[in-house]
């Protein structure tokens, strides 16, 4: 098939990208190099080429006009504003980049025959959760406009491929992506991270002076927030995975987790210990729109595909992504 990879020189984007190099796809990735690195499609060329285009969603007719010429077979959408804080501040960024952006991509896709759409989704349109581990078929309640924002995008994806029944989609809601390729030629560039592996990263190879807890009043077992981390190769493969069960199977949507959390006090213990540097963590007040706790139930991406995650170790996670980051 010859794929689009939107938003594919971003974090998840550009380790996705670099595993479908390695399959016989023919590959191109748009992006407005806004958070994404160019320095990482640049690497990920000497693999085997592929074709970028820099573009705008926002740029509608720019697209339209990519997409007649261009004729895909498949779309995996990463591209998205994703800080739940700056969402709940400025909430129109997120509605415009996040929602009429992606309706217009699913627009020209179905105006263009493509009829494969992977959309990158999150675990943040399940809100504050009534129970602790959270399934596909769970309540969507999302509290920020960052997980507002992607549920509607959901709901366009499914009235679309209920009024194009030759439309199929498949919906990844991630849950909290962290780490490096393990050869750790390949890693997180984007710019003011919030993510917490990410900062304590930062942190334990001095880019960072200090790290914030932000709320120790949750009622967890340590007051500190908890969250299901899963390595971002594994996150990567669960792509091709999906694009595999749309050959022969109708839209659908899965988790994309490990199943269990790990608390923030937890994840800074085990990146000053697989660092050996003791880094400054100092406490803060919670941030608006962070639920307590948030894990996945996903064992339906497990049972319905070929996806089998490699890497679920939290030390193991923590020590990609400092290693990653003594070197970048």
């Amino acid at each position: 098939m010859k794929i689009l990879i939107v938003g594919g020189a971003g974090y998840i984007g550009s380790h996705t990208l670099r595993q479908f190099l390695k399959t016989s796809h023919e590959l191109c990735v748009l992006d407005n190099l806004s958070k994404g690195s160019k320095i990482a499609l640049e690497d990920l060329s000497k693999i085997r080429k592929f074709e970028f285009f820099e573009r705008d969603l926002s740029d509608f007719k720019a697209i339209k006009e990519l997409f007649k010429t261009q004729k895909f077979d498949a779309v995996v959408h990463f591209a998205a504003s994703i800080e739940v804080f700056e969402s709940m501040q400025n909430p129109l960024k997120y509605y415009m980049n996040n929602t009429a952006n992606t309706t217009n991509l699913i627009q020209t896709c179905i105006e263009t025959g493509v009829n494969k759409f992977i959309f990158s989704s999150t675990a943040a349109t399940y809100g504050e959760p009534k129970t602790p581990v959270v399934s596909e078929t769970s309540p969507l309640m999302p509290i920020n406009p960052y997980g507002k924002s992607k549920l509607m995008s959901e709901e366009v994806l499914r009235d679309a491929s209920m009024a194009y029944p030759e439309f199929k989609h498949c919906i990844l809601r991630y849950f909290n992506v962290a780490g490096a390729c393990m050869d750790y030629q390949l890693g997180q560039r984007y710019p003011k991270a919030t993510l917490l592996i990410k900062v304590a990263a930062e942190c334990a190879a001095g880019k960072r002076d200090k790290l914030f807890i932000f709320g120790e009043d949750y009622e967890t077992k340590d007051g500190t927030c908890i969250r299901d981390f899963i390595h971002v190769d594994d996150i990567s493969s669960a792509h091709l995975a999906a694009l595999e069960y749309l050959e022969n199977n109708p839209s659908c949507v899965f988790n994309v987790g490990y199943g269990h959390g790990f608390s923030v006090k937890e994840v800074i213990k085990a990146m000053k210990k697989v660092s050996g540097v003791d880094f400054k963590v100092e406490s803060a007040p919670r941030r608006a729109g962070d639920p307590g706790v948030l894990i996945s139930d996903a064992s339906k991406i497990r049972s319905l595909t070929s996806w089998k995650p490699k890497f679920d170790d939290l030390e193991l996670i923590c020590k990609s992504a400092f290693e990653w980051e003594k070197q970048c």
